[in-house]
């Protein structure tokens, strides 16, 4: 038996032609799509790239415990538990977060072998001592900035040792791919993780790619969006979102060739295949760019999954059921024929892949300290923080470290021990007070507005999220299941109080349903937010950035052409998706 996996970063669902989009260069993402099973309710878990990457290993959520960080000592690991096994394990990857603090070196030293690509975004990779200032638009945070930061600088420098495709960071993650499948096509019992870190920014590729999307842009360069509102004119609005498409278009062809080798090598009868993301990024969409400053929408959340089972058959078909990044790691012990450690909450899909057997009535995702969100598959539910400063809020961990930097000493003069989840398994651990930035905070500007917004939207029929919904019954509903799946996960005490949701009741220690004692139907109709005058102004503002985008006249749902708009409307893809300034529709008459 051998597996697999292709992970992509920041690939965008409604941007692929499986999904719907007639736009985008893609031949590669629809023969796969020929070849294997297509999911249309994927959601993400625990945001954003590492924490996403702690539940591959681990298939369970970790946004409720703790933030950015490596794996715990006390984390089940699945390649480590293949390693064990028999299975042998390699990771290839260009994602440079896997050398930074905030991994720890904990992630890559799981598998048998790994392999680093270096260069990606700021990767600090080529020495230049005293370099110039690169032509660009400045990416700071809020648009603060008037000149290139740091790792604008940095990343312009390593671009200028790859002047061609092949030597793009991604080419070369992809042919050490292909040495391996090459150097190992006799051998069996093996699992191979290809990750790169494209189409995640900065947009950068080369003409091959940028020439299948011509336009008429003369500005500076602008490949690397700061995360926040739109505040851009449309043409360099567009510039982007086609070299997003470039980028993408490249990934195309590198998947292309994966799907090749495994044709000449005959790898389809006994090779799992699983390509993925860990999430997406808004290129406009809700007036914002990127994501973590805004609500998770589901052009974030709701990804890409593909997945052939050699076992089953399956292929060329699509799936409704609602799985997640925690099934994966027990859909590949599972396929192994290794069982899923206790603390796994992730469900094999294989059943799933047969026949659309559901795993889960619903599933959570956010980032920690942001919203807690959940979805049953038609609705989604996003909880934001009531309490003024969005305390009491702790990282729960052995390893205090943040995405680049260890924790300041000021931040660990004060913490306490705390040992009170099973999946410590013994351990000790810290409880450390986290503290939300101010701009995060405040109702006076976007970003705080969005993440204290409480929304609910109805994806079936309002895919894009233009129209949130202010249905009590509908909220009850999903606040019942949003506080059993956090229950499920041992959620710590304090974050039902930051969110004000009512707890639920232990009678055990562990996280089966028969340990938990659920609050009263009188309380969590109390806990509905969506008709207070708070929720009321969440709903008319929906968590959008402002002001509004000053785009063009935009396409309505099912028009064939748009006129007067200077950029593809990567929305108009299936009925519902739209921008969230959109105009009525003008009557037939």
């Amino acid at each position: 038996m051998k597996a697999i996996m292709v992970m992509f970063d920041s690939l965008n669902r409604h941007m692929l032609p499986p999904y719907g989009c007639d736009w985008i260069h893609a031949p590669n993402f629809e023969r796969l799509a020929e070849r294997a099973i297509t999911f249309n309710r994927s959601y993400v878990g625990s945001m954003p790239c590492m924490p996403a990457r702690r539940e591959l290993h681990t298939g369970r959520y970790n946004f409720l415990h703790r933030s950015w960080g490596p794996l715990e000592p006390f984390d089940d690991s699945a390649p480590a538990i293949l390693n064990d096994r028999g299975v042998y394990s390699h990771l290839i990857t260009d994602h440079c977060h896997y050398w930074e603090d905030g991994a720890g070196a904990t992630y890559h030293n799981r598998y048998s072998s790994a392999e680093f690509v270096r260069g990606q975004e700021g990767d600090l990779w080529k020495a230049h001592v005293d370099p110039p200032a690169p032509p660009v638009v400045p990416r700071g945070f809020n648009k603060q900035l008037t000149e290139p930061d740091s790792m604008q600088v940095q990343d312009w420098i390593n671009r200028s040792y790859m002047d061609t495709p092949e030597k793009q960071s991604q080419h070369r993650v992809f042919d050490l791919a292909l040495e391996f499948l090459d150097t190992n096509s006799e051998a069996d019992d093996w699992f191979l993780q290809v990750e790169t870190f494209d189409p995640h920014e900065p947009f950068f590729t080369h003409s091959k790619y940028e020439d299948l999307y011509p336009h008429d842009y003369a500005g500076l360069l602008f490949d690397w969006p700061a995360y926040s509102r739109v505040t851009e004119p449309p043409k360099q609005v567009e510039h982007a979102r086609l070299k997003y498409a470039s980028l993408v278009s490249m990934c195309d062809e590198q998947l292309g060739r994966v799907l090749d080798t495994m044709d000449q090598q005959d790898l389809w009868n006994d090779t799992m295949l699983i390509v993925c993301t860990d999430h997406g990024f808004l290129l406009g969409e809700h007036d914002w760019w990127g994501k973590a400053v805004m609500p998770w929408y589901d052009h974030l959340a709701n990804t890409p999954l593909f997945i052939w089972d050699p076992r089953s058959g399956c292929r060329g078909e699509t799936r409704e059921s609602l799985v997640q990044i925690i099934d994966l790691p027990a859909t590949l012990l599972e396929y192994f024929g290794v069982p899923c450690p206790a603390s796994m909450q992730g469900r094999p899909l294989r059943s799933t892949l047969e026949n659309d057997t559901p795993v889960r009535e619903a599933a959570l995702f956010g980032a920690f300290g942001g919203h807690v969100n959940c979805t049953d598959g038609r609705y989604v539910y996003m909880r934001g923080h009531v309490t003024e400063d969005n305390t009491p809020l702790y990282d729960y961990t052995l390893m205090p470290t943040h995405m680049r930097s260890l924790f300041a000493p000021r931040e660990l003069q004060q913490w306490d021990k705390f040992s009170g989840f099973s999946f410590l398994k013994g351990c000790d651990v810290m409880k450390i007070p986290t503290r939300t930035p101010k701009i995060n905070l405040s109702d006076d500007n976007p970003f705080g507005r969005g993440k204290r917004a409480t929304l609910l939207f109805d994806v079936q029929a309002d895919p894009g999220q233009t129209t949130p919904l202010d249905d009590p019954k509908i909220e009850s509903l999903m606040i019942e299941l949003m506080i059993r799946e956090m229950a499920r996960n041992e959620c710590p005490e304090e974050q039902y109080e930051r969110l004000g949701l009512p707890s639920p009741k232990r009678t055990g220690s562990g996280h089966s349903d028969d340990v938990l004692e659920m609050p009263s139907q009188q309380e969590i109709t109390n806990a509905c937010l969506l008709q207070t005058p708070a929720g009321q102004a969440s709903t008319e503002h929906a968590g959008n950035g402002f002001p509004k985008m000053p785009f063009q006249k935009i396409g309505w749902e099912a028009e064939a052409t748009v006129s007067g708009v200077s950029f593809p409307d990567n929305l108009r893809l299936r009925p519902g998706y739209a921008f969230s300034q959109k105009e009525e529709a003008p009557s037939e008459t």
